[in-house]
């Protein structure tokens, strides 16, 4: 049985269990693979915060085969979705729209009034229903019908029709203009609006009076009279949402109306005021104009950041509606909020706010099940004990540093023959702590390491069975243990700029997490010390190996380091040797200060002289301490195979001309190499 991932999340944060058929995976699982997959980012800048950084900008594969989006992606998907947006069409059309049904409205209008005229003029006064003054001042009225949208469409409210057909045209296309408008400032609340009845007008008066009240309230601290509850249960119907609370009905109101403004703003400024007019002469209800000012004020003070002062320039060819448009401005609104909030996330962790069913709506489920995975990605690490946070930053945990170090060995070992894993068994048996599973008879001097087993068998075998037995030194056998061989070795990893601007530096610091991790597991009785040098060597601690960098000096201080090297290896014992991983020769060495307090580097590049030779003068050191220097270069230049060369005769050592990936393979077996010699040597 596993906990079901699904039932996480749930406000009373229990779990629930089902039959395992096999093909569940535990959250633990999945954290590793997660891990995994970021080993060669951690161990490049040495920073969770960073590596997690570069994982949520370019995403990854997930273990379940599914690519998983960065944010990156996303971007490029939302700004496309932005483009086809203001390709759809054109907000400027309806503006045409609406004048040319006015001019079929006048043109119907206008042939009613010539058909009577046409039927006066021949004696026919039969159907007559208008006298010839008033056809008259009817087509006059027509004429003077001023050219702008709001003028005209006032003119034709007071005009009176003589065309029924026309007539119900224009109310058609009033009680549309009505809806679209109401639609387009606030959709929640259209219909209330846009119904004529005089009774559903003045519920509607009220119903913004009380918000508008409630939001006041608000603003001076002051309890709600009537409550949010009071509110909607007068009012609820009125709200087709039903909204759950003030924040989420306000939240809503505001982002329609700032979508409604954008799309005003992104006609010209004569379209718009022509707009804001024909508003005007649909709304003629004086006090519900002033209560829909108030709301638009009200929500502006409660929601400055609902995205108010927005503007678009669509570039369609089909016109759109009012309601169309303020729609198409809200899309864009939500995908121009979403942008601002993809940009600024800095870590997994922030993605957590994010509105997934807006995410699938604007940019493909697939879109929102990447950003709800992302956002799950630094916490499934935590979970699984591999970071931490501290003071706001990503770490690395002691856990978190072992898996690491295992994956590069394990990495490793994967490359080697088979025939070079094995546990390199000593050449001969010793006084040790680990049991062999062999025994021997006991002789004056051995530990007394007695294999119970067999020295009371002996005592029975030769006294017969019956109590008490009775030991005797003869019956004696003692238990076999494995030599211990113990060798010292200091990893010398070169950190100067060159390694990572040659691609070597992963490959490096992957062999000293992984020769540590070998030493630790394996030969917990070694000793590996571990400095990096550049300009200057320094020691480093094992557990700051995962977060060490290359540092942003030019020199390599080959000098330095085998100097640190020595003394480390000082009184350390068994066989002593230092490992060299190295793309350069020798550029700096340290020189005596003036006032003889201390050392300053010599820097110069291409090596002079005096470089090499203080660099020699301390491989001759290492090599009277009994300490053999195996190199392993990375970037066999002329150069430095040149200066390896005269090392390895001075100190017996060895060189290795490898690659960043062939480099772990070398490091490992020759270490493996090193410990069997020992041993051979030792038992020799």
């Amino acid at each position: 049985m596993i906990p079901d991932p699904e039932a996480r999340g749930r406000p009373s944060r229990r779990w629930a269990y089902r039959r395992w058929d096999g093909s569940q995976r535990s959250p633990l699982e999945e954290a590793d693979e997660l891990f995994a997959s970021l080993a060669d980012e951690l161990l490049y800048h040495g920073d969770p915060q960073t590596a997690l950084r570069r994982r949520l900008l370019e995403g990854f594969e997930g273990a379940d085969g599914e690519r998983v989006l960065g944010l990156r992606e996303l971007l490029e998907r939302l700004r496309a979705a932005r483009e086809a947006e203001l390709a759809r069409g054109d907000l400027g059309g309806a503006y045409r729209e609406i004048a040319e049904q006015l001019e079929e409205v006048v043109a119907e209008e206008r042939a009613e009034l010539e058909r009577l005229r046409a039927q006066a003029d021949a004696g026919d006064e039969r159907q007559r229903s208008v006298s010839l003054p008033a056809l008259t001042e009817r087509q006059l009225a027509l004429d003077l019908l001023p050219d702008d949208l709001a003028g005209r469409f006032r003119g034709l409210q007071q005009y009176e029709f003589t065309s029924a057909e026309a007539q119900r045209r224009f109310e058609e296309l009033a009680e549309r203009l009505r809806q679209e408008l109401a639609q387009s400032w606030f959709q929640e609340i259209s219909q209330a609006l846009a119904n004529p009845d005089p009774a559903a007008l003045q519920r509607t008066r009220e119903m913004l009076d009380a918000l508008n009240r409630m939001l006041e309230q608000r603003a001076r601290g002051e309890e709600l009279d009537p409550s949010f509850e009071a509110f909607m249960e007068r009012f609820g119907d009125l709200f087709p949402s039903q909204p759950t609370n003030l924040d989420e009905l306000l939240a809503d109101l505001a982002a329609q109306l700032a979508a409604a403004q954008a799309a005003l703003a992104s006609l010209s400024p004569e379209q718009r005021a022509q707009l804001e007019a024909l508003a005007e002469a649909l709304f003629e209800d004086l006090d519900l104009a002033w209560q829909l000012d108030r709301l638009a004020a009200n929500l502006r003070e409660a929601l400055p950041d609902a995205g108010w002062g927005r503007s678009y320039r669509f570039r369609g060819q089909d016109p759109l509606g009012l309601a169309e448009a303020a729609e198409a401005a809200r899309r864009l609104g939500e995908l121009d909020q979403l942008e601002q909030f993809l940009r600024g996330a800095t870590a997994p962790g922030a993605l957590a706010e994010v509105d997934l069913e807006q995410v699938a709506r604007h940019l493909g489920e697939d879109a929102a099940r990447s950003l709800d995975r992302l956002a799950a990605l630094a916490r499934r690490l935590e979970e699984a004990g591999l970071i931490a946070q501290r003071e706001g930053r990503y770490e690395l945990t002691a856990a978190g540093v072992r898996r690491i170090g295992q994956r590069a060995l394990g990495e490793l070992f994967q490359r080697l023959e088979a025939s070079r894993l094995g546990s390199h068994p000593a050449a001969r048996l010793g006084q040790g702590h680990d049991r062999e599973g062999q025994t021997r008879p006991y002789a004056y001097g051995d530990p007394l390491n007695l294999d119970i087993e067999r020295t009371l068998r002996n005592a029975l075998r030769r006294r017969g069975p019956g109590t008490p037995v009775r030991l005797a030194p003869e019956d004696f056998e003692v238990a076999e243990t494995e030599a211990l061989e113990r060798t010292s070795t200091v990893l010398l990893v070169d950190l100067s700029l060159s390694m990572p601007m040659r691609d070597n530096f992963l490959a490096a610091k992957k062999v000293a997490l992984a020769l540590h991790t070998l030493i630790s597991t394996r030969f917990p009785r070694d000793f590996l010390g571990l400095v990096g040098f550049s300009e200057v060597a320094r020691e480093l601690r094992p557990e700051d190996l995962p977060t060490v960098s290359w540092d942003f000096v030019y020199g390599t201080n080959m000098q330095h380091g085998l100097l640190l090297a020595r003394r480390m290896l000082a009184h350390r014992p068994g066989s002593r040797q230092v490992i060299m991983i190295t793309d350069g020769e020798p550029t700096a060495h340290l020189v005596p200060e003036a006032s003889g307090d201390g050392y300053e580097v010599f820097f110069n590049y291409p090596p002079v002289p005096e470089t090499v030779r203080a660099t020699l003068a301390e491989v001759v050191r290492c090599t009277r301490a009994s300490i053999r220097i195996n190199t392993f270069m990375l970037d066999a230049s002329r150069g430095l195979r040149g200066f390896v060369d005269q090392m390895t005769r001075l100190n017996g050592g060895r060189a290795f001309y490898t690659t960043p990936e062939d480099l772990g393979d070398y490091v490992l077996v020759d270490f493996l190499e090193h410990h069997r010699r020992a041993r051979r040597l030792r038992g020799a």
